[in-house]
């Protein structure tokens, strides 16, 4: 099948969505900076698909990815990376036993009953309370970023704001120091790469297994010293967390810190980035946050609904399923298009245009059903404050023109990279 995609410049590339492969370079032009083209011509043609560069079948339609997303009895969260690491060699897979391990435990790689168990344990550990007594906290950490930067004219929302906010924040809950944060970034960069390419690489796949060994290290010395110095922060919790006599396993601590810790700043940082980027480049829209601030909740779910951060997210089928004709068979990997979902026409009109003011914005960018995303209270907040913030303290806030903003080069996290702003 062709796609025809748009790049950037106002030419048009033929491409096929054989193309979105897994060597990043080989993806068509422009696509990092609007998928969204590809997305919709393959909602047109070929809703349902198999990729033989992915390895899986690819599912576009609003209503089948929510099914994927909430039927765990089909769709099934464990096994993903099993199922992901099946394309590398096996002596190349014996290598990479912690990356089987770290994905095999934890609330977000296992389907009820197992799943809700370390969920609500998990729970006990990041309540909504505990996440809104944080507030005066984040509006602090909000006031004194943008303070660092409030006399240098210009400045990198990602670098200076998007990316040191929840780091900070995420260190503060786990207590743990925050000049950690750096190694933090390295760690979760390498395990990014390795979920972000189409399929397993051998390269990206050694450096995410020794970016887990290095994590998992780290979280087990937190935990050891947690057992005679208990707190009140997350890593304790965790620890400490205890339902009907049982408590969660070292695998599944290890697993639950890492996914915490990774989806704690990913999903900020980006969405922050993508929404003052969209902001910027539709003006009307941030004349109605300015002159109207109780918009803004509703705007983040614009912009959630708009450029989600995690644009796939994989399941594995546990029984034969046939869909549009197409037989797809029990053990298989399927990826669910988010992104794809997010900009479907039959739910959201005229998807491809901002609205902040957008009524009944059901977006999937934090899943839905059982593995509903447990940090999304915290990363609303996160966002309702800085978009608040920087709206009110930079009214003249645009677009650099002498340093363009760039997209992250990955085919399954969507984001900025970098965005050069003037104030």
């Amino acid at each position: 099948m062709n796609i025809r995609m748009c790049n950037i410049s106002g030419g048009v590339k033929m491409t096929s969505i054989e193309e979105i492969s897994i060597d990043q370079e080989s993806l068509p032009y422009g696509y990092f900076e609007n998928p969204f083209p590809v997305y919709h011509r393959m909602r047109e043609e070929t809703p349902v698909h198999w990729s033989d560069n992915w390895g899986c079948w690819i599912l576009t339609r609003y209503p089948d990815v929510q099914g994927a997303l909430k039927d765990y009895k089909r769709f099934s969260s464990a096994g993903r990376v099993t199922g992901f690491l099946e394309s590398l060699p096996e002596s190349l897979r014996n290598e990479l036993e912690v990356i089987r391990d770290h994905f095999s435990s934890g609330m977000i790689n296992s389907d009820p009953p197992e799943h809700k168990r370390v969920r609500s344990l998990v729970n006990k550990a990041f309540t909504v309370s505990s996440i809104h007594e944080m507030e005066p906290f984040i509006q602090k950490v909000v006031d004194d970023l943008l303070d660092d930067v409030q006399g240098r004219g210009s400045f990198d929302i990602i670098a200076d704001f998007s990316y040191l906010l929840p780091t900070t924040l995420i260190a503060h809950m786990m207590g743990v120091p925050v000049s950690d944060r750096e190694q933090f970034n390295e760690w979760c960069d390498a395990i990014f790469y390795f979920q972000s390419t189409g399929r397993a690489e051998p390269g990206p796949s050694r450096q995410c297994a020794a970016s887990l060994e290095g994590l998992r290290a780290y979280f087990r010395e937190q935990v050891d010293w947690r057992k005679n110095e208990a707190g009140v922060d997350l890593v304790s919790r965790l620890a400490a967390a205890e339902d009907e006599g049982r408590m969660l396993t070292e695998g599944e601590i290890m697993s639950s810190l890492g996914t915490l810790l990774i989806g704690g700043y990913e999903t900020t940082m980006s969405m922050m980035g993508s929404g003052v980027l969209a902001l910027l480049q539709n003006p009307d829209q941030l004349d109605l946050l300015r002159q109207d601030p109780s918009l803004i909740p509703n705007a983040v779910e614009e912009f959630l609904r708009m450029d989600s951060p995690a644009q796939r997210v994989f399941r594995v089928f546990l029984e034969d399923i046939e869909l549009d004709g197409h037989l797809m068979q029990k053990g298989q990997l399927v990826a669910a298009m988010v992104g794809a979902a997010n900009h479907d026409p039959a739910v959201f009109p005229d998807p491809e245009q901002l609205d902040v003011r957008r009524k009944n914005i059901k977006h999937l960018a934090f899943g839905s059903g059982v593995h509903l995303c447990i940090g999304a209270p915290l990363a609303r907040l996160e966002l309702k404050i800085a978009f608040e913030t920087l709206i009110r303290r930079f009214p003249d806030l645009r677009l650099d023109p002498e340093r363009p903003h760039r997209w992250r080069t990955s085919a399954g996290n969507r984001g900025p990279k970098s965005l050069p702003v003037l104030v």
